[in-house]
């Protein structure tokens, strides 16, 4: 019965045909114009822009040509250690006196170089073929710098040349003094064994350290130069740390990769 009665309630109101229609209301139109600026910026940004990715990787701060481990070609004790840790040596000069049964021998570098590290005591007999001795091969003290990365494999082939680099040392606080600036200066066409690492870098624990989760590739990084800071660098604060750097120094490197268009990774 209430049904009926608005039922004819309708019929006898008058019809509303001279109120104009309304389509949308202001909101609405508000609304509708943002979504399309909102499509069409994100439209023009897919074609367009970029996106920009970095790799993070273990790194090294070493000279440009590496170190060598010095091995002994004889068998014997160690009677002169003749060398001393840090010292640089010109080729050929002499490292240690070893005692054989034919007479006393001299170990002697095979390259010149600084002595980062020594592992012949007097009295130790030594096999031939022992490691005595870590030379890193640098011919002046006013050799720059440069960072080694060993970046995943699988990366290496989206790094581009000039590439920027921002290196986390080790031995300088990065909240108080920031980050070592650097650019690609090469990358290995070929994934490092920890053997060849080791053989570079002079350590074989290093070479075990960088190949824990495969074989790396190896990418030489050039560190910027500045005669305004302490250590001869550029670091994104002003001055950086207020002492040199040194060689075989760790650090981790953060390479930037090759922008990514989106519309590459959106459409498939």
């Amino acid at each position: 019965m209430q049904f009926r009665q608005q039922a004819l309630a309708k019929l006898q109101s008058p019809e509303e045909l001279d109120l104009p229609v309304r389509f949308a209301r202001p909101q609405g139109w508000l609304a509708l114009s943002v979504s399309v600026v909102v499509m069409a910026a994100a439209s023009v940004w897919a074609v367009t822009g970029s996106v920009a990715s970095t790799v993070n990787a273990e790194a090294i701060l070493t000279h440009g040509q590496g170190s060598y481990i010095l091995q002994s070609p004889v068998a014997g004790q160690v009677t002169a250690v003749l060398a001393r840790q840090g010292e640089r040596l010109a080729a050929g000069a002499p490292v240690l006196k070893v005692h054989t049964r034919q007479g006393d021998a001299i170990v002697r570098t095979v390259a010149a170089g600084r002595i980062s590290a020594l592992a012949a005591t007097i009295g130790q007999i030594i096999r031939t073929g022992a490691n005595v001795a870590a030379v890193e091969k640098i011919a002046h003290a006013s050799d720059p710098l440069y960072a080694t990365v060993y970046v995943p494999a699988e990366n290496a082939s989206a790094i581009p040349a000039d590439a920027p680099v921002d290196l986390t040392v080790s031995s300088v606080s990065a909240q108080e003094y920031g980050v070592l600036r650097g650019h690609v200066t090469s990358v290995d066409r070929a994934a490092q064994s920890a053997q060849s690492i080791s053989a570079f870098l002079g350590d074989d624990q290093l070479g075990q350290q960088f190949t824990r989760k495969g074989r790396p590739v190896a990418v030489l990084v050039r560190l910027d130069p500045s005669p305004r800071t302490k250590s001869g660098y550029v670091w994104s604060s002003a001055d950086g740390p207020p002492f040199p750097l040194d060689s075989m120094t760790p650090a981790s490197g953060a390479i930037r990769l090759a922008d990514q268009h989106p519309v590459d990774w959106l459409l498939p």
